[in-house]
């Protein structure tokens, strides 16, 4: 019998990238269009990374037994005073899409290029308060776009344990190395610790 958990969002590169490397260990992901849940992401108002992962898990744990998980990520640019941070989502949309937002920050940042991607992961309905699993990928920001894959601010972060930007990279190796990745990953060790996972 696998774990049977709920992703809560709307975005199918997001929900890919979680089942691949929580798939493999028993554990089904469920994204909120494979339920009869019609919940529009609620607007993310807190202060910090694990604020608005808690809005956003907290809105679809109301309607749902099941576990639920909920991720707010960021890209902080340290020549940017680490925008566009919790606004990552929000910068790209002001600038027309992540096309506009990355020769946005390639203007920005000259020569420090210093930057860090963090994820917080919230588990709810499992235990009697939230759990937060947190993951940071150390990098840097490229000199131009480079890579056909991944998605968002993709092209332009080099991460620095393989010296790629996440769109060069293969899913295998983005999943090992990103910050949703490593956050995953110690979500997985405590689903295999508490007998969840395989």
């Amino acid at each position: 019998m696998n774990f049977e958990i709920v992703l809560a969002t709307n975005n199918a590169h997001k929900l890919k990238e979680v089942r691949e490397i929580l798939s493999p260990h028993k554990i089904t992901v469920y994204g909120l269009g494979d339920l009869p849940i019609r919940q529009e992401e609620p607007e993310e108002t807190a202060d910090s990374y694990y604020g608005n992962a808690l809005i956003k898990a907290q809105a679809v744990a109301k309607l749902t037994t099941l576990p639920v998980i909920a991720d707010d990520s960021g890209l902080e640019i340290e020549a940017m005073n680490n925008q566009p941070g919790l606004h990552s989502a929000r910068y790209a949309s002001e600038h027309g899409g992540h096309t506009n937002a990355i020769q946005e920050i390639l203007k920005n940042v000259k020569d420090n290029r210093k930057a860090r991607f963090i994820c917080d992961i919230v588990l709810l309905n499992v235990e009697d308060k939230p759990l937060l699993f947190e993951g940071i990928a150390e990098g840097s920001i490229g000199e131009k776009p480079f890579g056909e894959g991944g998605f968002g601010y993709d092209p332009i972060f080099i991460e620095k344990d393989l010296n790629k930007t996440y769109a060069e990279m293969s899913q295998e190796e983005k999943n090992k190395v990103s910050h949703r990745g490593r956050a995953l990953k110690k979500l997985l060790v405590y689903l295999k610790i508490t007998g969840k996972a395989k």
